[in-house]
């Protein structure tokens, strides 16, 4: 048998101590990155093919890419919590997870006081305070379970927080003017890809059109 030692797929790979609830708590929570990116964006892109949504999950691949670029420069080192981990042989500042969901919470935040599609709900606040809490507790979970210092997870947080305010500045007011034609390109007429940002309240649209057009296919099937 060949000597060559393994290497495990780290995307879903969370340690934390036996017998610790709370760290089996945060390692679920550490992963919500994850989950956002395959339950969230790829199924926003199956069904629904949003444009803002589409460059919202764009800014996030950037920001990653930043954050390696970042981390082969800076090279710093992981903890040395890290070794019981057997995570040591990956970079650590910035915190990759801290700034995806800074990231995140602050786009997320932006669109609603927009109110790009969004704009008939109440209670904003109570809305943003779901992804903010989700963005300080994997803050917290990588921390805690020693993949990270909280000089690393800052870091990232304190990036994830500018890139993602830069990116939607960018997305609103600049690429937001070739919406319409990405709508009409090839690419978009070929996907169905759609720009309902001009709309106030996106669910409420859907939702009435849906009705409306059962309605009139039951009213030619009568």
């Amino acid at each position: 048998m060949s000597n060559t030692p393994l290497k495990a797929v780290t995307l879903t790979l969370v340690r934390y101590q036996k017998g610790d609830q709370v760290g089996h708590i945060l390692a679920w929570v550490s992963l919500i990155p994850v989950f956002i990116s395959l339950g969230g964006f790829l199924t926003h892109f199956i069904f629904r093919r949003e444009l803002h949504g589409m460059f919202f999950a764009l800014g996030l691949l950037i920001s990653q890419f930043i954050n390696g670029i970042i981390k082969t420069f800076v090279k710093q080192a992981r903890p040395e919590t890290c070794a019981l981990l057997d995570m040591c042989d990956s970079l650590g500042w910035p915190s990759s997870h801290a700034q995806y969901m800074f990231f995140f919470a602050v786009y997320f935040t932006l669109l609603t006081l927009d109110g790009i599609g969004l704009s008939e709900i109440k209670n904003n606040w109570a809305v943003n305070f779901f992804p903010w809490s989700l963005a300080v507790l994997t803050m917290y979970s990588r921390v805690y379970l020693g993949y990270h210092t909280f000089p690393q997870v800052f870091a990232g947080a304190v990036l994830g927080f500018f890139l993602g305010a830069g990116w939607y500045w960018v997305v609103t007011n600049v690429i937001s003017e070739y919406f319409p034609m990405i709508e009409e390109s090839m690419f978009g007429r070929m996907f169905y890809v759609k720009d309902t940002s001009h709309i106030r309240n996106v669910l409420k649209f859907e939702y009435e059109n849906a009705r409306a057009a059962r309605k009139n296919m039951d009213a030619k099937a009568d």
